[in-house]
């Protein structure tokens, strides 16, 4: 497939100017064609306690409300029921002031009713931003763990990077739900667990950088060092590979590690199916950050909604991203782009010594300054072919075509004022199809 890097013309160019010297910009469904592709779209307004399924025509076929804004991702389950994250603070609990906190995971029946909840967030973590539903109905989270400068200190980093005096580095939680209340913990993994540093030679993670890139260089910052230390905000899993991929925000790369581990396993360097315990399998997006290449060679900018392009649709077993370009050289650009990793028969993944891990580019781009958004942000590929993008700050949403032609641009009309400002922010969103088991059993309640 060739690489397509299409900028909006003519009449979509009017459309969007139109939006921005309007007083209140145009909303809801702006254009439609027949090549979009027919099903029903999540939208989950970071800002808003409601969450809204859509038709393809911008007409709410179902909502469900909620005592709490979005603590980001929110996902269609194959029952008709709702899995969203929820941003809360219980009381005694810490902020973890961040973009993405969330804390609580809830799931709703079709007719608003609560059917379960996990709550984390307390003096020692919170979760945030993302949630998978693994087949087996337990749900993989993200979460924040609180490291104290002295903690950080001992493990090797360089006090000059502690900017806010303590850490959070990110773990990954497996939760069996426990209804309608808890769950348990069965699997995790932390980034904690598989670190190198080359600061201080007395502690036994030091070592060569460049020679471990299936470890996390602990001194490796893209800024003066925040808490919010790698700032993880997408976990997607592939049951065939039993992998699981992460958008790493703060080393704008995505990381892919192996769940087939037990979870000491997970904390170790052997084990699983690829051998391999709880180091990175694979890396890509900003080579710098195992000191594989330089500023030159970054490709992502602050990328959102890593996830394997599933089964049956085109480009299955890929990888698609939302690369936001935040920070990128010259002037502002998004793109989705979908790569091809170097995947061997065993399930771990090719790379020549000394050499950042492949592809060069991505297999496909679309690439535009119209969906532009510095942060949050998403895609999905559908089954025609087309993908369906996500500007989360604008709260636009973009159908494309393989070659880049637009087919749907819808904006979110449901705006909360806060602040002081208008608020349209969408996290990421889903397109589920007419045939989805999700969609019968809710439309058919």
């Amino acid at each position: 497939m060739r690489t397509v890097t299409r900028w909006i013309g003519c009449t979509f160019g009017i459309v969007l100017a139109l939006c921005v010297t309007a007083e209140e910009p145009p909303t809801g469904l702006l254009y439609s064609d027949e090549r979009v592709q027919p099903g029903y779209t999540l939208v989950a307004p970071i800002s808003s306690p409601t969450t809204h399924l859509i038709d393809t025509q911008g007409a709410v076929v179902h909502s469900w409300e909620s005592d709490a804004p979005a603590g980001n991702a929110a996902y269609l389950m194959e029952n008709g029921n709702l899995l969203r994250t929820e941003s809360v603070v219980p009381s005694g609990s810490r902020l973890f002031k961040q973009g993405g906190a969330g804390g609580r995971v809830r799931q709703f029946a079709p007719d608003g009713s609560i059917v379960w909840e996990f709550l984390l967030s307390d003096e020692n973590g919170r979760l945030h931003h993302d949630v998978e539903i693994l087949p087996n109905g337990n749900v993989l989270m993200i979460a924040w763990e609180a490291k104290s400068a002295a903690e950080a200190i001992a493990a090797g980093r360089n006090p000059d990077l502690l900017e806010d005096g303590e850490l959070w580095p990110d773990r990954i939680i497996e939760v069996e739900p426990v209804r309608p209340s808890g769950g348990r913990i069965v699997w995790e993994w932390s980034v904690w667990d598989h670190l190198i540093q080359d600061h201080d030679t007395t502690k036994a993670n030091y070592g060569d950088v460049a020679a471990h890139p299936e470890l996390v260089d602990l001194n490796f910052v893209s800024g003066a060092g925040p808490a919010d230390w790698n700032h993880t905000n997408s976990v997607a899993y592939n049951a065939e590979l039993d992998q699981i991929v992460l958008s790493v925000h703060e080393f704008n790369e995505i990381w892919i590690i192996d769940h087939s581990t037990t979870t000491e396993e997970a904390a170790g360097h052997t084990g699983g199916r690829c051998g391999k315990g709880g180091d990175l399998l694979y890396r890509w997006g900003n080579p710098r950050a195992y000191r594989a290449g330089t500023k030159a060679d970054q490709i992502l900018y602050g990328q959102h909604d890593a996830q394997w392009i599933a089964e049956g649709l085109p480009g299955a077993g890929n990888v698609l991203l939302f690369n936001n370009g935040f920070n990128r050289p010259g002037e502002p650009c998004s793109a989705a782009a979908e790569i091809a990793p170097p995947l061997n028969a065993d399930g771990t993944y090719g790379r020549r010594p000394g050499q950042p891990f492949g592809p060069a580019l991505p297999l496909w781009r679309y690439a535009s300054a119209e969906i532009y958004s510095p942060n949050i942000s998403g895609a999905q590929r559908l089954a025609n072919g087309n993908t369906l993008i996500c500007s989360g700050a604008s709260g636009r949403l973009t159908e494309v075509t393989t070659d880049g032609a637009v087919v749907w641009i819808y904006v979110n009309p449901y705006a909360v004022h806060e602040g002081g400002k208008l608020h349209r922010e969408v996290f990421k969103v889903r397109r589920y199809a007419p045939d989805h088991p999700g969609i019968r059993s809710l439309l058919e309640t």
